[in-house]
């Protein structure tokens, strides 16, 4: 059921976010080992985005680390462990809790033994810097109590980077790129080499705009239209020049009439939107409006003008919603 379950979710929030996103490219799923149990290490820019991205990309079925404040009531962690979620402390958390992570890794390490996956955010939290941050050591410790279980475990570390055209709106564009797996055996247990390993590999992944300059070399990128999930471009416009001026793009016509015809969601994210102190979670937040949101305004708009005799009306307003909706386009930011 758990998995029949999952499935089912797995298709619909797939299906979502091939809405959300005006484009969605994944590169190297050739990398993508099978029969394998696999250590998934990836940058962390766009709060709950960023796994549900690499869950509905790939056949590993993965579970993931996720921050344990959102753990916090007990229906809530019962329906993430439901999902594979796996509550992740922080010292923010508190201290005391932080001796719960031991029961953490161990359901990692449980995972991996029986050759699944486990998704983990190397940098340790998420920012919206188009940069590669260093790497805590929470996946090599995972991978090599693994190791330390079974040596003989076929254990490996796939890296994997997500590079947006533009974190906080719909309609925009997402990279996923999967890179050659790296086999963690070679340095055990040399914590300091296998995390050096893993971020060189990522490092040749993720977008990185240096952070002497970041907001002139960001401006001059979106203002040449330089596609900033591509980190192939972007070195290379950087490498010749890095202090062209431009102005930032603005929204296209069709995102405005995208949000005319779903009025009622839009006025909701107005609300909403200044509640919400970390910007990275803001893509979240829309992501989970439109989820629940634009089938509830559909069936309501419809079943309503029904009602009073206009059926015709409705199903004319929500085939141009629907186009719209899916015709959405942002510039990049």
């Amino acid at each position: 059921m758990k998995n029949f379950f999952n499935y089912c979710l797995r298709l619909i929030v797939k299906l979502a976010l091939n809405i959300y996103f005006g484009k969605i490219i994944v590169e190297g799923k050739k990398f993508i080992p099978e029969d394998k149990a696999v250590l998934i290490v990836c940058n962390h820019q766009n709060a709950l985005i960023d796994p549900i991205l690499i869950a509905t990309n790939t056949n590993l079925k993965p579970h993931f680390l996720t921050r344990a404040s959102v753990f916090r009531h007990s229906f809530i962690a019962k329906l993430l462990n439901y999902i594979r979620m796996v509550p992740i402390y922080r010292v923010r958390d508190g201290v005391k809790n932080m001796e719960k992570n031991q029961e953490t890794f161990d359901k990692s390490v449980e995972v991996l033994l029986n050759k699944g996956s486990m998704l983990i955010f190397g940098e340790g939290s998420h920012s919206t810097l188009r940069n590669l941050r260093p790497l805590k050591k929470g996946f090599a410790r995972i991978a090599y109590q693994a190791l330390d279980k079974n040596p003989e475990l076929d254990l490996v570390i796939l890296p994997v980077a997500i590079n947006f055209s533009n974190h906080l709106h719909s309609g925009s564009r997402v990279r996923i790129t999967f890179s050659e797996t790296l086999n963690p055996k070679i340095h055990f247990p040399n914590f300091d080499a296998l995390i050096k390993a893993t971020y060189t590999a990522l490092d040749q992944l993720v977008v990185t705009i240096p952070d002497q300059e970041y907001e002139e070399d960001l401006t001059a990128l979106i203002a040449h239209d330089v596609d900033l999930t591509s980190k192939d471009k972007v070195d290379q416009f950087l490498a010749k020049s890095s202090s062209s001026k431009g102005k930032t793009q603005k929204s296209y016509l069709r995102n405005k009439l995208m949000k005319l015809f779903h009025l009622p969601l839009y006025w909701l994210w107005l609300w909403l939107e200044p509640k919400i102190e970390d910007p990275a979670f803001k893509a979240t937040f829309k992501f989970i409006i439109g989820l629940v949101g634009v089938p509830v305004w559909y069936l309501a708009l419809y079943f309503t003008l029904s009602t009073i005799g206009h059926q015709d009306w409705a199903i004319s307003f929500l085939f141009l919603a629907m186009i719209f909706l899916l015709a959405n386009r942002n510039g990049q930011q």
